[in-house]
C-alpha cells in the first residue's frame, strides 16, 4: 500500500480543489505555458524542416549539384558524360549552355538566365519535367527557336504559350550599319512553375539554338551532374576535376546556394534553442506551484510522517504531482503541435485566399508558400526534453517537503 501511496496522493493533489485559488491558477498557468511552448516548438521546427526540404527538392532539384566546365568550351561532352556517369555517386549528366539576357515583349522587360539544354538529357539532372504547367521540354526542337519560361517571368512579360518574346544578350554584333546588341525572337512553347524565385529569372531553350546565338560552334558550356548525395558534392567535384586534369573546373551547389542552406540550419538551431528556453520557463513554473502546495499541505505531510511515511515517500508524492502537471501539458502540447504542423500550410493558404495578403513574396523569398514537414524525431526530442525539465523542477519542492518535521507542524495544529 505504501508503494502506491505517492501515486494515489500525488494524483489526488492534482485533482483536488484548493482553498487557495491562487495555487490552482499558478498550476493551470504552468500547464498552459508548457503546452503552448511544446506546441509552438514543434510547429516552428516543422516549418524550418519544410524550408530545408523545399530547398533540397525544389531549388536543388533545378540547380545542378555540380557543374564541370572546360576552358574555351567543351566539344567532347557526350564521351565525357558517359565517362562521368560511371563514377561513384554520379547518377546523371547533361550538357548546358548558359546565357544571361533580357526578355522583352510589348514594352515589358525582364532579365533572366537562359539555359540551353538537350531535352533528352535534362531529366537526368533536373525536376523541370515534373513542374511543367503548360507545354513540354520536348517542344524545344533545334532550329525552332522555342523557349520555356518560368511562371512569374511569363506573367511579368504578359505572355503565354504561343506568344513571341525577344531575347537581348549582352554581346554586340558588328554590322556595316554600326554596332548593335544581339537580338533573337523566340516563341514561348511552355511554362513551368517551381514555386520559387527561379520562376522569375529562369528560362530554357534548345542547346543548339543557344550555341548559334552565342556563336559557340559545336562546343557547350559544360556538364551538369546529378549526385546520389548532394552533401558529397564538394569531394566528388574535387575528385572529378583532379582526374580530368588542367583546363577543367568544377562548381558545386554550395557555391551558389550553400549560404541559404546554412542559414536555414543555423536559424533552426537558434530558434529551437530560444523556444526551448520558453519551455524551460514554463516547466520551472511548476516549482512555484509545488512550493505553495507544500506550504499549504504542511499538516497533511506531518500526519503522513507520523503514520510511518518515509521522507522518500513524501518526495515521490510531490514528484508525482509535478510530473502529472507536466505530462498533461506536454501531451496536449504535442497533440496540438502535431495538428498545427500538419495543417499550417493549408491554414496559411486559406488565410491568404481570404484576405488577399501574401506572406511570402516569391520575389523576396525562395518559395512562395509556407512549407511544413513534421519529423517525429524532433517531436520525441521536444517531448523528452519537456519531461526532463519537468522532473528537474519537481526535485527542490519535493526535497523541501521531505524535510518537514511533523513535531514542529503539529505543535501549532
Amino acid at each position: 500500500m505504501l508503494d502506491r501511496l505517492p501515486f494515489l496522493i500525488g494524483l489526488r493533489y492534482v485533482r483536488a480543489k484548493r482553498r487557495n485559488h491562487f495555487i490552482s491558477f499558478i498550476s493551470l498557468t504552468s500547464m498552459l505555458g508548457l503546452m503552448l511552448g511544446v506546441a509552438v516548438l514543434i510547429l516552428v521546427l516543422s516549418v524550418m524542416n519544410g524550408f530545408d526540404h523545399e530547398l533540397r527538392t525544389r531549388i536543388l532539384g533545378m540547380v545542378p549539384h555540380t557543374k564541370i566546365e572546360a576552358q574555351g568550351g567543351m566539344t567532347n561532352w557526350k564521351t565525357l558524360a558517359e565517362r562521368l556517369e560511371k563514377r561513384d555517386h554520379v547518377i546523371g549528366a547533361a550538357p548546358f549552355v548558359q546565357q544571361q539576357g533580357m526578355f522583352s515583349s510589348e514594352g515589358r522587360t525582364q532579365g533572366a538566365m537562359v539555359n540551353g539544354i538537350e531535352p533528352s538529357y535534362e531529366s537526368k539532372v533536373s525536376i523541370i519535367d515534373e513542374h511543367m504547367t503548360q507545354g513540354s521540354l520536348d517542344d524545344l526542337a533545334p532550329g525552332e527557336w522555342h523557349v520555356v519560361l518560368g511562371d512569374l517571368l511569363a506573367r511579368n512579360l504578359g505572355v503565354g504559350v504561343g506568344d513571341r518574346v525577344t531575347l537581348l544578350v549582352p554581346e554586340a554584333s558588328i554590322t556595316p550599319g554600326g554596332v548593335f546588341p544581339r537580338l533573337k525572337r523566340f516563341t514561348v512553347s511552355g511554362i513551368f512553375k517551381i514555386g520559387a524565385d527561379l520562376d522569375a529569372n529562369l528560362a530554357y531553350a534548345n542547346i543548339n539554338d543557344m550555341q548559334k546565338l552565342g556563336r559557340l560552334g559545336d562546343s557547350v558550356g559544360g556538364l551538369r551532374l546529378e549526385l546520389d548525395d548532394l552533401f558529397k558534392a564538394g569531394p566528388v567535384t574535387n575528385a572529378i576535376v583532379n582526374d580530368l586534369g588542367s583546363g577543367y573546373r568544377g562548381i558545386d551547389w554550395t557555391y551558389t546556394h550553400g549560404n541559404l542552406f546554412q542559414a536555414i540550419q543555423m536559424e533552426k538551431r537558434m530558434i529551437g534553442l530560444l523556444l526551448m528556453v520558453i519551455v524551460a520557463v514554463a516547466a520551472f513554473n511548476i516549482v512555484s506551484t509545488l512550493v505553495m502546495v507544500v506550504t499549504d499541505k504542511h499538516a497533511d505531510i506531518a500526519i503522513l510522517r507520523t503514520i510511518g511515511a518515509k521522507p522518500g515517500t513524501i518526495m515521490r508524492i510531490f514528484i508525482v504531482q509535478g510530473m502529472a502537471i507536466g505530462t498533461i501539458g506536454t501531451v496536449v502540447g504535442v497533440a496540438l503541435g502535431v495538428v498545427l504542423a500538419l495543417s499550417i500550410s493549408d491554414l496559411i493558404a486559406w488565410f491568404e485566399a481570404l484576405t488577399g495578403i501574401q506572406f511570402l513574396d516569391p520575389n523576396v523569398y525562395f518559395i512562395s508558400y509556407l512549407p511544413s514537414q513534421l519529423q517525429w524525431g524532433d517531436v520525441g526530442v521536444i517531448a523528452g526534453s519537456a519531461f526532463v525539465l519537468t522532473f528537474l523542477s519537481t526535485l527542490y519542492p519535493a526535497w523541501r517537503a521531505a524535510r518537514i518535521q511533523p513535531a514542529e507542524v503539529l505543535r501549532y495544529e
